[in-house]
């Protein structure tokens, strides 16, 4: 029998830091050690191969507490997070797959970079300095990640892997060609994880750059159950944001802004996932759960913690940061059973 579970998705654009509490160490397994003036470790193996031969490789990231991420280069996905609970054992808190078939035929984007735009585009077209552009419609009618081979579907180039003063880094690019999915320009777009050494901290930064007026929106798509099993329910979660962007029947953002203020939006007051998620609300039936963008009351650029996430079960606490202005809290609603990952869950 599968054995399900429910994942909070917490995507943020451009910039980011996630900081998981831990309370043990591990002895690293790295065929890679640092060097002496460094700290943690990093290691490769080969994951699998695309259909052409092309290689896809599995890096394992460790710093000094034992914390541990695994990144593939296929969609330059995170397929594990382990860090330990309040007694100190360990466990893997993302959802993910031990193969690269899967990733490839059955995944909705888990752990994945997400380009050039996350999110959806209505009907999949925009205009930019006078030009119409259609994408491809991937959702319904509108256009959902980047297409029908978005960045999640691309094997990324390793710039760097190595370990530095500050923890393990790994530095992958891709360059979209002009024309790619129906966006304009040729982009280049580099993504950097950073495992910090001694804090359970994973730090994602992405820098981009094109030859043409282009739109972009850049993200991680990692899902979390810091239970490590079963919903996520009774985790208590915190987001500073007094508004939302209310979506319409098919997701897309109506242009407004409404308050949180008695709504089931309302996490300023940290609260129980499963607290309110079955509220008589339109937009939790629109989204069938939570799924839509939160206003982050803080000034633009800075950065700054964007939600919290505690698990009452296992202790694991998650803070997430962004100098982004917006952070889209998606609880897996769309998730139909049919894939099984990691452990036998889905």
């Amino acid at each position: 029998m599968k054995k399900n579970r429910q994942f909070i998705l917490l995507g943020l654009t451009v910039a980011g830091m996630a900081s998981l509490v831990g309370c043990s160490t591990m002895s690293g397994g790295a065929s890679r050690h640092a060097k002496s003036e460094s700290t943690g470790s990093i290691s490769k193996q080969v994951f699998g191969h695309m259909p052409d031969g092309r290689p896809v490789d599995i890096y394992a990231l460790r710093n000094d507490n034992g914390m541990e991420v695994r990144i593939i280069t296929y969609g330059g996905a995170i397929q594990t997070i382990k860090v330990p609970d309040r007694g100190g054992h360990l466990g893997d808190v993302v959802l993910g797959y031990n193969n690269l078939d899967d990733y490839r035929t059955n995944s909705p984007y888990f752990g994945a970079l997400i380009g050039r735009y996350a999110n959806r585009i209505a009907r999949g077209r925009f205009t930019l300095d006078g030009v119409t552009y259609q994408l491809p419609t991937n959702d319904g009618s509108n256009s959902l990640h980047g297409g029908t081979q978005g960045f999640d579907k691309r094997v990324w180039k390793v710039v760097k892997a190595k370990v530095t003063r500050k923890g393990p880094v790994l530095e992958l690019s891709y360059f979209s060609k002009n024309g790619e999915e129906g966006y304009p320009g040729n982009l280049k777009v580099c993504a950097t994880y950073t495992l910090m050494a001694r804090r359970n901290d994973l730090r994602l930064a992405f820098r981009a750059k094109t030859d043409k007026d282009t739109i972009i929106n850049l993200t991680g798509h990692t899902y979390f159950n810091l239970t490590g099993k079963g919903t996520i329910y009774h985790d208590i979660v915190m987001i500073p944001a007094d508004m939302i962007t209310p979506v319409d029947s098919t997701l897309i953002p109506t242009g407004q802004f409404e308050s949180v203020t008695g709504t089931p939006f309302d996490f300023r007051t940290p609260t129980a996932v499963g607290a309110r998620i079955n509220d008589d609300n339109q937009q939790l039936k629109y989204c069938k759960g939570y799924d839509m963008n939160f206003v982050i009351h803080k000034p633009m650029g800075q950065l700054g913690v964007v939600a919290r996430v505690y698990d009452p079960e296992s202790g694991r606490v998650l803070s997430v940061y962004s100098n982004e202005p917006g952070i889209q809290f998606y609880t897996g609603n769309f998730l139909n059973g049919t894939m099984t990952g990691k452990g036998g869950w889905v």
